[in-house]
């Protein structure tokens, strides 16, 4: 049975949502501000959390930060209300794997759900290896083939793959890439990032492209994988 995790201060929003998981076979678990969200997501283990942007105590925005900046891989769904772009786009580049606006129909964030579930599942899978186009990766033993020849990778680019790999189809924030892969807690200039992506194309993209096929650039934003 997969557990939900709802993050919500409305009263009627928090009961419909928990009746809703209930009815369709998820466990609950049920936070109604951001400070009591973030422990019971270290407390519970959930599969997915459901986050609203404006919570008492501490933001959906700040959960969402901090839980990443902890290492935590469980999707996150962040509510937001009508008209808050800025906060959707910076809720994609904390880490939130997807976001719906208020008023939403039950089933269109069922189905959300469902997705960043199977993605999940498929980042698990692919820990250990990987492929696409020519490439092979194997995790566990470090090693790279293009064409079913060795190919060069250092440990920190075979780390860069693999976190864009477990976040395929997402835009990866280069501040998010510093975190995880660099382990810096504050952001230096993020030009350290542009550089080892620049040079990871190098290595796996085909020769001659003219715009990059794998790791494409998402203009102020970050980049985003698609093999």
């Amino acid at each position: 049975m997969p557990k939900v995790l709802i993050v919500e201060d409305d009263d009627s929003m928090a009961t419909a949502l928990r009746d809703g998981f209930q009815y369709e076979g998820y466990a609950v678990a049920l936070a109604r501000d951001g400070a009591a969200g973030l422990k019971m997501a270290g407390d519970e283990r959930p599969d997915v959390v459901i986050l609203d942007v404006m919570l008492p105590r501490m933001s959906g925005l700040d959960v969402c930060r901090q839980l990443r900046k902890e290492g935590s891989s469980v999707p996150i769904i962040m509510l937001t209300a009508r008209g808050q772009e800025i906060d959707k786009v910076l809720g994609l580049k904390l880490g939130a794997d997807d976001y719906i606006t208020k008023p939403f129909g039950f089933l269109e964030l069922m189905a959300r759900v469902e997705a960043v579930l199977r993605r999940g599942t498929i980042r698990r899978a692919a820990l250990e290896s990987y492929r696409f186009g020519d490439l092979e990766l194997d995790f566990k033993k470090g090693e790279a083939r293009k064409s079913g020849k060795p190919l060069d990778l250092s440990p920190r680019e075979m780390r860069l793959l693999e976190y864009f790999i477990e976040h395929r189809g997402e835009i990866v924030a280069r501040e998010a890439l510093l975190d995880a892969v660099w382990g810096y807690d504050t952001t230096p200039m993020t030009r350290t990032v542009d550089m080892h992506v620049a040079k990871l194309r190098k290595k796996i993209e085909d020769p001659g492209a003219l715009e990059p096929r794998y790791l494409v650039t998402i203009h102020r934003m970050g980049y985003k994988f698609t093999g």
